[in-house]
């Protein structure tokens, strides 16, 4: 799974950290899996949510202070182990 993320790595490493990260997710709209995706998050996060047209998926948006690069592939990780969940 670690190589999945490798080029993201690469990318996030460029930035300096602690700083603010924009995660975006597409969740299908089933309250069980919305709750695990946005349980992902702490209380702090700054976190927003749309329906899609058809209302089949919810798109999450969070933006949370990170403090380094392995806590946001972490969570990453993390995501993925979610049922249907698109990570952007």
């Amino acid at each position: 799974m670690e190589d999945v993320f490798e080029k993201l790595r690469m990318q996030l490493e460029l930035e300096e950290w602690p700083n603010v990260y924009l995660f975006k997710f597409i969740v299908p709209n089933e309250p069980e899996l919305v709750a695990k995706a946005t349980a992902l998050f702490t209380n702090e996060a700054e976190m927003s949510l749309h329906p899609s047209s058809t209302g089949k998926y919810i798109s999450v948006s969070v933006k949370e202070l990170m403090m380094d690069v392995d806590s946001i592939i972490d969570r990453y990780v993390q995501a993925s182990k979610i049922k249907g969940i698109i990570s952007l």
